[in-house]
């Protein structure tokens, strides 16, 4: 049975970290550079993580499968805590895809941002030219889609971060809070 388990990051997970980003599917999705995905790289990311969580600005998780491998890295960033906001970002090893891996984490995660977090909002966003993360969050049942013009400013801090035409989604409190309790 599938299982996930998110963790805080740690730099005994560098090394997988760094393989499975380092896997062009993930790597070019990410737009991620090889000093990136290299194991100092990768200990960077983990270092700057662990500041940000430090100062409150993300909250950060490894994803674990079931049997403790490192699968992927879920995050809730551009934690706002004056509007109730933040983003999430997800990635998940290439030969995870597809079998359900990023659901689990994403429900694991977003009860943390409206129950520990309290946060009212959590806006999901893809690049226009990454299909496979639109069908990805298209598929979540607790998703708004297209919210652009909602939520303008957050598209605009979106589109400029990633330098590149992206969509919208967000995932509200409420609506999310009503599944999990259905479905757990």
């Amino acid at each position: 049975m599938l299982k996930v388990s998110l963790v805080p990051h740690n730099k005994i997970y560098a090394k997988s970290m760094s393989s499975l980003s380092s896997e062009p599917q993930v790597k070019e999705a990410l737009g991620l550079t090889n000093d990136q995905t290299s194991l100092e790289g990768t200990i960077d990311f983990i270092e700057f993580i662990l500041e940000q969580e430090r100062l409150g600005k993300q909250y950060s998780r490894v994803i674990l499968d079931e049997n403790g491998n490192l699968i992927g890295v879920i995050t809730l960033k551009d934690i706002d805590d004056i509007n109730s906001t933040c983003h999430i970002g997800t990635w998940i090893g290439h030969h995870y895809w597809g079998k359900g891996y990023n659901a689990l984490a994403k429900s694991e995660i977003l009860y943390i941002a409206f129950t520990v977090l309290d946060l009212e909002y959590v806006f999901a966003g893809a690049k226009l030219s990454n299909i496979r993360s639109q069908k990805a969050q298209e598929n979540l049942p607790y998703i708004r889609i297209g919210v652009q013009s909602e939520f303008p400013e957050e598209h605009r801090k979106l589109e400029s971060q990633v330098n590149s035409p992206c969509i919208l989604n967000v995932i509200e409190r409420e609506m999310f809070l009503k599944w999990y309790s259905d479905n757990k």
